[in-house]
């Protein structure tokens, strides 16, 4: 197991594979960038720990600040373009009632919490998206939303991959500790939809 997390994860390209992954996810949800953040950091883990893995692991900062980063970025692309296409966004948020009643919910809880619930939707299933959506549609000023964004990302990265380092350290490269610290990254996704959906409406 140990020589086949690190087959997958002891090339220099996992940076970019996990930049692209972090990138993207805000517009495709579905893409599994927090599993290659913590299956990346499970293999740094043991790599330092027994030494059994490629020398050529991931390096633990620079794989949080890569995915920060890249967070960071996809935010602000995802920002510009609805700021650009804000009435055609609307337009399509419309069609899906799932969509606009969570953007509805996550305006009101952002509207009375401030950006302590930006950093808090990054880790809600599609609250990232959501959130840098809503506010280039909504035209809110790029230095009330970006400084947010750059803490919720560095929170989620840091969160992340701190799981899977940890993970690994305690139950070594396998896919139990894989899936120990998924479930865990999952576990505090589903504590922010509550959070945010138990914030009152603002008046």
């Amino acid at each position: 197991m140990l020589e086949s997390v690190g087959a997958l994860t002891g090339s220099p390209w996992i940076y970019v594979m996990v930049a692209l992954s972090v990138l993207l996810d805000v517009f495709l949800p579905v893409l599994p960038s927090g599993v290659l953040v913590i299956t990346a950091a499970t293999a740094a883990a043991a790599g330092s720990a027994t030494g059994r893995v490629s020398p050529d692991v991931p390096d633990i900062l620079a794989l949080t600040l890569c995915a920060a980063a890249a967070s960071l970025i996809g935010d602000l692309v995802a920002y510009r373009l609805a700021w650009r296409g804000g009435e055609r966004l609307d337009r399509a948020i419309a069609r899906s009632r799932r969509l606009t009643h969570a953007q509805e919910r996550l305006g009101q809880a952002l509207a009375r919490g401030g950006g302590a619930l930006v950093i808090l939707a990054r880790f809600a299933p599609a609250g990232r998206s959501v959130v840098s959506l809503g506010a280039g549609a909504a035209h809110r000023r790029a230095r009330d939303f970006l400084p947010w964004s750059a803490l919720a990302g560095l929170a989620w990265a840091g969160y992340s991959v701190a799981l899977g380092y940890f993970g690994g350290q305690w139950l070594g490269a396998t896919w139990l500790a894989t899936g120990v610290s998924v479930l865990a990254l999952c576990g505090a996704g589903a504590g922010a939809v509550y959070v945010v959906r138990r914030a009152p409406k603002p008046a």
